[in-house]
């Protein structure tokens, strides 16, 4: 995939995001890893965790892609606007409608989710290890952590709405892809979030299919 921008450039986005964000990137990372270890103990409302990932989406949304990114790459915009729009979804599904819930369970579906959250909780570690310099690189509180840690978390909701998967399995697979160009290696983990939402909304899907008498 040709980018409209070379590696270089995309990483000193990073280092501007990061030497002005670090405060709200350790405070959002501090704040996802107490909500995900309260939630694998079953403490964790499903409100509190939509408004968390309302939180997510739309800092990523209004302040990386729109203020930082937007430098770089004009379809910035557009990722913002599908940023804040799934902010606005988590919002009005999970704390207006109170239609989310999600719940851990010991199944391998919910395995994977939480492999999936402790992942993205594990990404700024992956990342500095796999080369990259820890002030010019993608930490935490930007889209591909977001995206994996939210893809975990809609994988232990029960019978979520589709416009709440569709964002975050379509920027898993734009993340996913553009890892090949920019050497992020942790967010090939992309792919199979994005393969773990699809799987999983076909079998709710196969599952709400009347059965033949």
């Amino acid at each position: 995939m040709q980018l409209p921008f070379t590696e270089q450039q995309f990483l000193d986005v990073f280092e501007a995001f990061n030497a002005r964000a670090w405060p709200v990137v350790a405070g959002l990372w501090v704040a996802t890893l107490w909500y995900t270890a309260r939630f694998v103990r079953g403490h964790a409302g499903s409100v509190a965790l939509s408004a968390l990932s309302a939180v997510h989406w739309a800092w990523s949304g209004l302040v990386y892609h729109a203020v930082f990114f937007t430098r770089i790459n004009p379809a910035a915009w557009l990722f913002a606007a599908l940023f804040v729009l799934q902010a606005v979804a988590f919002v009005w599904f999970g704390i207006v409608r109170r239609g989310l819930t999600f719940q851990y369970q010991r199944t391998p579906r919910h395995a994977a989710a939480i492999a999936l959250m402790a992942y993205a909780l594990a990404y700024p570690l992956l990342v500095v290890l796999s080369g990259h310099d820890a002030s010019r690189a993608p930490l935490f509180a930007v889209p591909c952590p977001t995206a994996l840690w939210t893809a975990g978390l809609l994988l232990t909701a029960s019978r979520p709405a589709l416009p709440v998967l569709m964002v975050p399995t379509l920027w898993a697979i734009i993340g996913g892809t553009a890892a090949l160009g920019l050497g992020v290696r942790p967010d090939l983990m992309l792919f199979p979030a994005a393969g773990c939402l699809v799987m999983y909304r076909l079998s709710l899907w196969m599952g709400s299919r009347p059965r033949p008498a």
